[in-house]
């Protein structure tokens, strides 16, 4: 099967509307009845979800630090193999990403060069006019590996403004596909950890029709699609990121815990494994015939006093741990956890499974890649086995057990400064706040 062609739709920074206009994008082309495939740069674990909703297909994360390029090869070719085109979202700028060798920094560049889409720059564009061609010009010049096809043009404030900052593309010979005037209303709701979930965000589909909208009225689509380059693809390897925890897994999902990727559970179904949801927030236990249970991130914070009321579940987590492996990450790892602080400062008792109390109230941003070693055999594999994996959370440790042999891994940051051990085990239960994404 021929892979589809891609494109790369990324931006100078955050913040500048990359969102907003690939999710219109997506679901514009979607209703054209074109079949559209998303892909997100890097670990976030919320932009996925959108993009499915907006094509009505599964998307995928492609990060070039955290995973190898046979396990990218195998993601991209899943994704162009069964599509009409592959409209990839960056993350943060598009050359962000850490002091690493070239290809393997986790910026959205690397992937824009390793499967050689296109780029499409998101410009906004308030507060300056001609300049923002010498910041297109700036992205366009930084990396000989990957071309920038065009700009878009965000948050304009009048056609006088559109024309001023379009005179300066022309005089560097980038094309403007399109001028989305500055527009609260189109933007989607946000909190402590990016958007708020798609399966949380209110009417989240009329949304995106009013984004579809908001682009067919504003981008050359056709024009756009048209710049999108053949998929380069190299010989992938095998799709399963990280071993199945077990045969048949009882996976958490709800409200609270949904922060799992895509690619690690799609690779869990590859190996065979099959896969439960239960939902903790109404009180349901790990099924019974599981003979593994997941608790994924997620926001176990805003829903505290639900959790520990949740007794039927906490019984029922603590029962499975007797005898069957539970794996805690980041929300689900507090929940393991003795006591959860809300935001409010108020206490509330968890499934006390592992030697550690945490705390919303008592904010620090924890943010970064996380390379690990098992300290012993477990859901992830053998002891010693090196998993890459990423942090975001703002919730802090109180208290814990910090002895070595109670902690479930040593960690190093994404640039391998020593960051002592991560999380817990204690019998069958082990945890931790980073999320694991590939095995290396």
């Amino acid at each position: 099967m021929t892979p589809s062609p891609g494109l790369l739709v990324a931006a100078p920074r955050s913040g500048s509307g990359k969102t907003t206009i690939v999710l219109g994008l997506q679901r514009a082309l979607a209703r054209r009845g074109l079949r559209v495939r998303g892909i997100k740069c890097g670990p976030d674990y919320i932009d996925p979800a959108f993009h499915a909703a907006a094509t009505g297909a599964p998307s995928f994360n492609l990060d070039s630090f955290a995973m190898s390029r046979p396990l990218l090869g195998a993601i991209a070719s899943e994704a162009a193999g069964g599509a009409d085109l592959v409209i990839a979202e960056g993350s943060m700028g598009l050359f962000d990403g850490i002091r690493q060798d070239v290809g393997r920094t986790g910026a959205s560049a690397d992937i824009a060069a390793l499967f050689g889409w296109p780029v499409i720059l998101v410009l906004d564009v308030s507060g300056h006019a001609q300049s923002a061609a010498a910041v297109a010009l700036g992205c366009a010049r930084f990396d000989p590996r990957i071309e920038v096809a065009g700009v878009v043009l965000n948050k304009v404030a009048s056609e006088r403004h559109r024309r001023l900052v379009e005179d300066g593309m022309a005089r560097i010979g980038l094309p403007v596909l399109g001028a989305l005037m500055r527009n609260t209303a189109l933007a989607l709701p946000e909190r402590h950890l990016g958007l708020v979930q798609a399966g949380e965000t209110e009417e989240l589909d009329a949304r995106l029709e009013r984004l579809a909208d908001a682009v067919e009225g504003a981008v050359d689509i056709d024009r756009l699609v048209a710049l999108a380059g053949p998929t380069r693809l190299e010989a992938a390897g095998p799709a399963i990121p990280l071993p199945p925890p077990g045969q048949r897994i009882a996976l958490a999902s709800d409200r609270a815990f949904s922060f799992v990727y895509p690619h690690v559970l799609a690779g869990w179904r590859a190996a065979g494994a099959e896969i439960t949801a239960f939902s903790p927030l109404a009180d349901e236990p790990p099924p019974a015939h599981c003979d593994a249970c997941w608790l994924p991130g997620g926001y176990p914070e805003l829903h505290a006093g639900r959790i520990a009321a949740a007794q039927r579940f906490l019984e029922g987590v603590r029962g499975f741990a007797e005898t069957r492996p539970v794996h805690g990450e980041c929300g689900g790892y507090m929940v393991l956890g003795d006591t959860l602080e809300d935001a409010e400062g108020h206490g509330h008792r968890m499934a006390g499974l592992l030697p550690v109390e945490t705390s919303y109230a008592k904010r620090k941003m924890h943010l970064g890649y996380r390379v690990a070693h098992l300290l012993h055999a477990g859901v992830l594999g053998a002891a010693g086995r090196r998993i890459v994996g990423h942090e975001f959370h703002y919730a802090s440790v109180t208290r814990s057990d910090t002895a070595r042999e109670a902690a479930f891994a040593a960690i190093t940051d994404a640039e391998g400064n020593d960051l002592g051990t991560a999380g817990h085990r204690r019998g069958h239960v082990t945890g931790s706040f980073f999320h694991a994404i590939a095995q290396g």
